[in-house]
């Protein structure tokens, strides 16, 4: 499937980038929040704009699309997750997310007693589960006695814009409907979030960095091939006890493909 881009004109909150500009705006972000978590909360900070966490030389990392804490300490870190992948991959991604926000915070040289309460928020436009919840949210209970928490500070929440439940407030649904389509009704949140997305696409500084986010996302994606091409590869040599250049003949790898295969060989 050839790697394709929308056109600048045709970005939603849907899309990485455009979900980002958005939650920059202190208030916006401050407004999804509440609305998700259907309570007020007074301030937040923004920790790091797209921190990057590692957890060390050879881990994959992870860029945080939306790192924020509120008055009372909480971490949140929000993420546009529009991709359906295999049934299990989405929650071990948010494990892994929140095993490197706890590792980014001890990190800073703080004892475990003193990780904060986190909360990573998966908004996904698609049902994850299955079961018709616009809300799935998980904490750590003992299986014998779903009563016993863990009381860990850890909180895992999946937003289903596509829920089918009547029981929530009209704030989410409005919220929820303008990711779904688009749809522009009288909510106060929805219109500046809208209105936000119309500054944006003004700014031909915008315009600019969302070109240069194409450009290093293309390059992300050829490197990600090759590298499956060279697993693909390997493979083949070690089960028909062949060199590189026949694998690569077999499996039809380009000839430009072939030479930065072979350094890596």
């Amino acid at each position: 499937m050839p790697f394709v881009f929308k056109a600048w004109e045709d970005l939603t909150i849907q899309d990485d980038f455009m979900f980002k500009a958005v939650m920059k705006n202190k208030e916006l972000c401050k407004g999804v929040l509440e609305v998700i978590l259907n309570q007020p909360i007074h301030d937040i900070r923004y920790l790091a704009e797209e921190l990057s966490l590692k957890a060390g030389y050879m881990s994959k990392g992870v860029r945080l699309d939306v790192y924020v804490e509120d008055e009372a300490h909480t971490i949140y870190d929000v993420e546009m997750q529009v991709r359906q992948d295999a049934e299990d991959a989405l929650p071990k991604r948010m494990r892994y997310y929140q095993s490197q926000m706890d590792a980014e915070i001890l990190a800073q040289g703080k004892d475990y007693v003193e990780l904060r309460k986190t909360l990573v928020i998966f908004i996904c436009p698609f049902d994850p589960f299955g079961r018709g919840w616009h809300l799935y949210c998980f904490e750590n209970l003992c299986q014998h006695d779903a009563t016993l928490r863990l009381e860990d500070g850890a909180v895992k929440i999946f937003l289903n814009t596509r829920g089918e439940e009547k029981n929530i407030s009209p704030q989410l649904r409005a919220f929820m409907d303008y990711v779904n389509s688009g749809l522009l009704g009288s909510n106060s949140l929805v219109q500046a979030i809208d209105q936000r997305i119309k500054e944006v696409k003004k700014s031909e500084e915008e315009r600019m960095s969302y070109m240069t986010y194409e450009m290093h996302l293309r390059d992300a994606h050829k490197e990600g091939k090759i590298e499956a091409m060279l697993d693909n590869v390997r493979a083949l040599m070690a089960s028909l006890h062949c060199d590189a250049q026949r694998a690569m003949e077999l499996l039809k790898i380009p000839m430009d493909v072939q030479k930065k295969i072979l350094v890596q060989i």
